[in-house]
């Protein structure tokens, strides 16, 4: 059975790819993400917020004591004296490199343009076969207007772009008033790869605390909904590769993405629910079901259930819902 896919131009030996989360932290998980059979691996997420504020810390080092001596101005702290969180990233991925023989994908997460983007240069030197853009804007001005919160998706990208060689994916969200065609322009503004799609984190209320707090909610299957219906419009309109990712807990989950269009399936809230050995557990899965329906690859099968290949193409669109609605049943 060949699982073998292509993703960002790479070549993967199956299409199960491990998303960034907290698993990447610890250079023994990726050798057991890789001997679980993970085709590739996004590492954990640095963030904007972290540069900026090494950015801080860094200038306030090297400002202390100007005021009393003149020398101090030309003195330099020691490295030791204050830590790097984002050089630690890059150690880090140099370390991942080493360790394994599967492709690793750094990941940024960020909302804005600026010198954070400077860093992906330093990414691709420290060893990273690729660069995820995890874009995590929400939008508070309510002057602020949709053609320019879609404009900086484009500008951080193209700043991104214009740094580095490697492949370079964006992460994002569905919500824009015509996903379709932010789609395509971040296809036509040099995207290798669009990754949909991101989970916004919610705020909850402790009610007895009366604080707002972070409630972090690992992903069901429900959440693949989306993603499938997107990646089944996309499929064949755009140069960049898809990577579908959220809800993605089983062998039937992934093979429903490929048969939609995806070049690869991102597992996360399964492994840190179940496990790392999981992956091997889902990759068996689709093999046994590709030889039961007569597929001898996953070049064969993917896209075949888009909206281009399907035999009812109106199922990814309005009149599917009107269908649905009017065809439910209500058991007592």
């Amino acid at each position: 059975m060949n699982l073998a896919t292509n993703y960002l131009g790479l070549k993967l030996r199956t299409p199960l790819v491990v998303s960034a989360s907290p698993l990447s932290e610890d250079i023994d998980n990726i050798k057991r993400m890789e001997d679980a059979g993970a085709a590739a691996i996004v590492l954990y997420s640095l963030f904007e917020e972290q540069l900026r504020q090494d950015r801080l810390e860094l200038n306030e080092n090297l400002q202390q004591g100007t005021n009393s001596f003149a020398e101090a101005l030309s003195y330099f702290p020691e490295p030791d004296d204050f830590r790097l969180g984002p050089e630690e990233y890059l150690k880090h991925i140099a370390a991942a490199k080493k360790a394994t023989r599967v492709p690793v994908i750094a990941s940024l997460n960020g909302s804005s343009t600026g010198g954070w983007t400077e860093y992906a240069k330093q990414i691709q030197q420290a060893g990273a076969d690729a660069l995820e853009l995890n874009i995590y804007y929400i939008p508070t001005d309510i002057n602020l207007t949709g053609t320019e919160v879609e404009l900086t998706y484009l500008d951080i990208l193209k700043a991104v772009k214009s740094k580095v060689s490697i492949p370079v994916s964006v992460k994002l969200s569905p919500f824009f008033s015509n996903f379709a065609n932010m789609a395509k322009r971040l296809d036509t503004a040099g995207a290798d790869g669009l990754v949909l799609f991101n989970r916004f984190y919610q705020p909850d209320i402790d009610l007895e605390s009366l604080e707002v707090k972070p409630n972090i909610l690992l992903s069901t299957p429900m959440a693949a909904r989306v993603p499938l219906r997107w990646i089944a419009l996309l499929h064949g309109h755009l140069k960049a590769s898809l990577a579908a990712t959220s809800g993605i807990h089983r062998a039937s989950d992934a093979l429903k993405m490929l048969l939609a269009g995806a070049d690869v399936t991102m597992l996360c809230s399964v492994l840190l629910r179940h496990g790392i050995p999981q992956i091997t557990q889902i990759e068996r899965d689709m093999a046994t079901w590709m030889e039961e329906h007569e597929y001898e690859s996953v070049q064969q099968l993917k896209g075949s259930l888009s909206q281009k290949n399907c035999a009812e193409p109106a199922a990814f669109e309005r009149a599917q819902y009107m269908k649905a609605l009017t065809g439910y049943t209500h058991h007592s």
